[in-house]
């Protein structure tokens, strides 16, 4: 196996999505752009999308990791427009983009459009969040895009699957579809909700970091792969994980948070730059593989089902986020009231990515090679299409539409209460500790834990102090600063005395761990 590929795919996506952070635009945008260039450049090696690496071995991480940082309360609160958009539109589009496809390309039947129509209809978790996190959307919308990307992908496998069936004789009904879609709803949301609890437990209760961590990212594919050998929906089984792991995460050890962010912030980086980067880098498979259908009349059809798909999205948002209010005063007293711009924004922020890919490179070569590369080629547009046209004016949208900010320092005032009541709770079981002979300790070190509850109460309160008129920081900007001085100072000392064999390698690195600690404490405290 020629590792050299992998290598230079990981080594130049983690570049170009490093170099993404200097620039205005998006990383997702950045990488595609960059793998469109790169994909006929001479010595490029050539880069297949694998549906049976994708699905099992990049999808149940990148799942994993966009659940488990969603709030499953937020999403709870959201759980009616996610459903409506994550099952109800993706079946809408599947049928809309089908249909109109059938009617606009000569000789490609309706199973083989609705095929097609599966494909392209589910919004992409990956470049979601990736364009949410850039953009700063309300957390309500974001909220929504969210839940909707993660779910909707069980709804789409399922009506691939069964338009599949059709469109190469297999005599898949309505009924079976229906069928079938309910056990992998069903079945994935079950075997996630069997598997949780006792994941759980286990987290709770290893005591190795090493171990937790291990275990951490092996979930995912657990959860994936025993739903996928129930045929239940593998997506499903991961998120309703990760949701739950997410919500109780408060419950692990601290030094298995530490890593575990640590990891799974890498192992994100790592896999969304690297599969942006795959999605522009199978142009030239993809054109390769189109056949009859080069020239014009392939590129006047890609540009017709992509407006078809921008289009079905803004008819189905509408109607779902404004008729539930007028026909239910139930929806209008526990819902806030939307508003045309956020409708407008959910609309706009469609895009697509790889999991449409990867479906489409599955289809089987029982399909006839027509409109099974069409598809591809199509599917290949149409995601390209919204992640450069979405993606690119989806920041000026937000910026046009002028939502209303971020409120900093109502958010530091209820942190900063929060903290209060904590530490008072903290101080109250300091107290009734010390009480006990038990817990005796010297006057100074009980200071020193008094000092250290004072330092946290008063570090958010800080924050809205006034800047430094000398050198324009805040006062938690200069504490940390001084305390990083500190640790440096100390660290200094430190590899001296290694250097000069008064202590060892071990214990330099058991010192310097210590030092990095209270640094990324100190950080913490100052916001």
């Amino acid at each position: 196996m020629d590792v050299m590929p992998l290598l230079l795919l990981v080594a130049g996506s983690a570049a170009v999505a490093a170099a993404a952070r200097r620039t205005p635009a998006p990383a997702p945008l950045l990488l595609v752009a960059v793998g469109l260039a790169v994909s006929y450049t001479p010595g490029v090696p050539s880069y297949t999308l694998d549906p049976h690496i994708v699905l099992p071995l990049l999808l149940p991480p990148l799942l994993y990791t966009s659940a488990s940082d969603s709030s499953y309360l937020d999403l709870r609160a959201q759980l009616r427009p996610v459903a409506l958009l994550s099952v109800g539109y993706v079946l809408f589009a599947t049928v809309v983009v089908g249909w109109a496809a059938h009617l606009i390309v000569p000789g490609l039947s309706l199973p083989a459009a609705l095929v097609l129509g599966a494909v392209v209809a589910p919004p992409d978790a990956v470049a979601a969040t990736a364009v949410a996190r850039r953009v700063g959307l309300p957390s309500r919308i974001t909220t929504i895009l969210q839940g909707e990307s993660l779910l909707n992908d069980a709804t789409a496998i399922t009506a691939y699957k069964v338009a599949l069936g059709a469109a190469v004789g297999a005599g898949a009904t309505w009924a079976g579809g229906i069928g079938e879609f309910a056990l992998a709803a069903v079945g994935g949301v079950g075997i996630g909700l069997v598997l949780m609890a006792p994941l759980h437990w286990l987290r709770t209760h290893l005591t190795e970091p090493l171990l937790q961590n291990t275990l951490s990212l092996l979930i995912p594919f657990v959860a994936y792969a025993v739903a996928e050998q129930a045929h239940a929906s593998g997506v499903l089984a991961v998120v309703v994980v990760a949701l739950y792991l997410g919500h109780r995460a408060w419950e692990v050890d601290f030094a298995t948070r530490l890593q575990e962010h640590a990891v799974w912030k890498m192992v994100a980086f790592v896999l969304e730059s690297a599969v942006f980067a795959l999605i522009g880098l199978q142009l030239p498979i993809v054109i390769e593989r189109l056949g009859a259908y080069e020239g014009t009349s392939a590129v006047w059809y890609a540009v017709a089902v992509f407006l078809v798909v921008v289009v079905a999205r803004f008819v189905w948002v509408y109607p779902a986020t404004f008729l539930p209010r007028l026909l239910s005063a139930r929806v209008r007293e526990r819902e806030e009231n939307p508003t045309w711009r956020g409708a407008m924004v959910t609309s706009w922020a469609g895009m697509r990515g790889v999991v449409s890919l990867a479906i489409a490179f599955a289809i089987p070569p029982t399909m006839p090679d027509g409109p099974r590369n069409l598809i591809l080629f199509l599917t290949f547009t149409t995601v390209i299409g919204t992640l450069v046209v979405q993606g690119v004016t989806l920041p000026p949208l937000i910026r046009l539409l002028k939502f209303p900010g971020r409120d900093r320092q109502a958010e530091t005032l209820a942190e900063a209460n929060a903290q209060a009541q904590a530490s008072r709770a903290a101080e109250a079981r300091l107290d009734e500790l010390l009480s006990d002979e038990r817990n005796a300790l010297p006057p100074p070190l009980a200071d020193r834990l008094r000092a250290v509850l004072e330092r946290r109460r008063n570090a958010v309160w800080e924050r809205l102090g006034q800047v430094n008129p000398v050198t324009g920081e805040s006062v938690d900007d200069t504490y940390r600063r001084l305390s990083r001085e500190m640790i440096s100072a100390e660290r200094e000392v430190f590899v001296r005395l290694r250097d000069l064999r008064y202590i060892d390698d071990e214990m330099l690195r058991a010192l310097l761990r210590r030092l990095d600690l209270e640094e990324a404490a100190a950080f913490r405290e100052a916001g």
